[in-house]
């Protein structure tokens, strides 16, 4: 519901709670009813204040109904006149940058959360793309690729200091080895043995707080655009469907285990935690196989990117290494 100067959204959950259920009355608002591509929405005269609740008919029975209702403002007919009152329906697509055409706020039905700010021209770039590509699959790559070129240094410090930290792995475990259960020594030695290779233990995790939102922020604007329903895209009939073949999640899975061939568990990794590294891309692999293929793509073009660029920067750390010790 929108009641003029906000947007809130109820789950049906909350229907059934008093603490959460609509009951006001505001002016210029409306409410409606969302269902991810789709929505409908009842929306009285812009300058007329009605009565907005929402509640659950049959609560008890194994299949409630919700209903939301909305109330104007009584209305008197004298004898022999006449009175005509208007309000609209809308019933259709969520259509992002049409819809407030339509009513003020309408817009926000397609509801990005906390990343609106990120989601909005990430859709807006997406659709641009599309408009030259002409083809939803290939704008999806092409979005991927903009956004890989983008953020290319943030990520290169990133798995710059992970293929150093996995080198130093060894080098720390005969640490553990040598000073036992001595905690404030281990921490001692370790720090002096960054600092003398200067490698900075903390380098790969600012580039990923900084990159994370830009990737949700996509996340959601291929979970929510229309634009993809019922869009093919090689062998896959409808990127807002999962892949009929399961080749994406496959592919994904691929990339998690070349992941993990470039970054081998860390010396001392607690053994449960070892084992679970080695099941995610069997994990990501059965939860992929029920997402949209739209978002598979995504995901599967990233790691093939982000396996290449963590590859390329593991191989220039390699030689370096080599290079130095020829050099002494």
């Amino acid at each position: 519901w929108y009641n003029g100067e906000k947007f809130d959204k109820l789950t049906f959950t909350d229907f059934a709670k008093p603490s959460d259920t609509l009951d006001s009355s505001f002016k210029g608002g409306w409410a409606a009813m969302l269902r991810l591509y789709f929505f409908a929405a009842w929306i009285p005269p812009a300058n007329q204040t009605d009565h907005y609740a929402t509640r659950t008919l049959y609560a008890t029975s194994a299949h409630p109904h919700y209903l939301i209702s909305a109330s104007g403002p009584a209305l008197t007919v004298a004898p022999g006149q006449s009175l005509t009152s208007t309000s609209r329906l809308y019933v259709g697509p969520n259509i992002q940058g049409q819809l407030d055409a339509i009513a003020p706020g309408l817009d926000l039905t397609i509801d990005y959360g906390m990343f609106k700010i990120i989601a909005v021209p990430m859709h807006w770039v997406l659709s641009r793309l599309h408009a030259i590509s002409k083809d939803w699959g290939l704008a999806i790559i092409l979005l991927v690729l903009r956004i890989e070129g983008a953020t290319w240094k943030l990520t290169a410090v990133q798995y710059k200091s992970s293929a150093k930290m996995r080198k130093l792995a060894p080098r720390i475990q005969a640490l553990k080895e040598r000073y036992g259960d001595d905690k404030q020594k281990m921490q001692q030695a370790t720090m002096e043995l960054y600092k003398k290779e200067k490698v900075n233990p903390m380098g790969g995790c600012l580039p990923v707080l900084i990159t994370m939102p830009v990737f949700y922020g996509l996340y959601f604007v291929l979970e929510y655009s229309l634009e993809l329903r019922h869009a093919p895209f090689l062998w896959i009939p409808d990127l807002s469907a999962p892949d009929p073949l399961y080749i994406l999640p496959i592919i994904y899975a691929i990339v998690m285990l070349g992941t993990q061939w470039l970054n081998p568990a860390a010396a001392g990794m607690d053994p449960t935690q070892a084992k679970m590294m080695k099941v995610m891309p069997l994990l990501f692999t059965v939860m992929f196989a029920f997402f949209p293929a739209g978002l598979c793509l995504y995901y599967a073009v990233n790691g093939i990117v982000g396996l290449g660029q963590q590859w390329w920067i593991t191989h220039h750390v390699d030689r370096e290494d080599v290079a130095k010790l020829k050099a002494a």
